[in-house]
């Protein structure tokens, strides 16, 4: 397992095998590529990649207004750095968003696609919900934790306190001036995105109870991204790439085997 940063400043945790195509994970706002540790395990046979987004982690973000664009040129650069003609490119909340956005303009790049979590036009009810929480945010200067009642299960979150401290943890260590850019990117996103322009196969996944990326969202989502696929995972919230694990991860191990 290799620790290391590009040259244009991304830290990133790559586990290199001779599997030819690599599986790189893409993680949510306010969060770093420790989340991905479930999937980095489960496919320890797999060439895999994970790394800190702009302006979360060890990543620093230098620029003043940001786009998705932005993030889809982190992840070229990355990619190129390390050789990649192809990978099987998986985003989760804010990630899926950096990840459609990346498909539209590097579709060639792609030999699959998985969509976790992913928001699609919201409604006018669930919009004033996100705006609220970002200018309280703003105004505390601070994270709730209440988000990590709304990721996970109150039963998961009993019986894994660990997980509990452990995502508190990130949460707490981010940089509040550029959590609350990147936050505002998510809040103000209008689904603008040419979904004609993505023509790899898709996979699209959102928890059962997910109140933010909603079982509706990802099956109207389904509907406007050609030769995709949709996966409710039973019972899940929106960090069931953790919680259901185990259902998440054979998902995609199904999917992506199912297309080179």
């Amino acid at each position: 397992m290799i620790n290391n940063t590009d040259p244009s400043g991304t830290f990133y945790l790559l586990n290199k095998k001779d599997q030819k195509v690599p599986l790189v994970f893409v993680h949510g706002v306010g969060l770093t590529h420790e989340i991905w540790k479930p999937q980095i395990d489960y496919f320890k046979d797999y060439t895999t990649l994970s790394y800190d987004i702009l302006g979360h982690g060890k990543t620093p973000l230098k620029k003043t207004n940001i786009s998705f664009d932005d993030f889809s040129e982190q992840l070229i650069k990355l990619i190129n750095e390390l050789n990649f003609q192809k990978i099987h490119l998986v985003g989760f909340s804010i990630g899926s968003l950096v990840a459609r956005n990346f498909a539209t303009k590097h579709n060639d790049r792609l030999q699959s696609l998985t969509l976790l979590g992913s928001i699609y036009k919201r409604s006018e009810d669930q919009q004033k919900i996100v705006n609220d929480r970002f200018n309280l945010a703003k105004k505390n200067h601070t994270l709730s934790k209440q988000a990590l009642k709304r990721w996970f299960t109150d039963k998961y979150l009993e019986k894994n306190p660990n997980t509990y401290e452990k995502i508190s943890s990130i949460l707490e260590g981010n940089n509040m001036e550029n959590f609350l850019k990147v936050y505002e990117l998510f809040v103000l996103h209008k689904n603008g995105e040419n979904f004609k322009n993505i023509k790899v196969n898709t996979l699209i996944m959102t928890g059962e109870n997910d109140i933010g990326s909603t079982v509706e969202m990802s099956k109207n989502l389904s509907n406007v991204i050609e030769n995709s696929q949709l996966k409710v995972i039973k019972n899940g919230k929106h960090l069931c790439g953790i919680e259901c694990a185990d259902e998440v991860n054979m998902t995609i191990k199904n999917f992506i085997k199912d297309n080179g």
